[in-house]
């Protein structure tokens, strides 16, 4: 059986993106989430955080994020 606890949790948070859609895509491979609130997202810069968070902007609209160790994230 899946639980779904965890993902409902992420509602509140997910009802406030900028715009009205929202794609989330992961890399296993890379332990990468890709979060994009806009399609094409082509970013023109950018700009890592502290906290291993890169945040694309296309002018001054953010337009998705890069989060990266996804993995080591894990909520408690």
């Amino acid at each position: 059986m899946v639980t779904l606890d965890p993902y409902l949790r992420l509602l509140p948070e997910i009802s406030r993106v900028p715009g009205q859609s929202m794609w989330m895509t992961y890399d296993a491979e890379a332990d990468v989430m890709y979060i994009n609130f806009k399609r094409p997202s082509l970013a023109d810069d950018s700009e890592l955080t502290d906290d291993d968070v890169i945040i694309r902007y296309q002018g001054d609209e953010v337009i998705g994020y890069t989060i990266l160790h996804i993995s080591d994230r894990r909520a408690s």
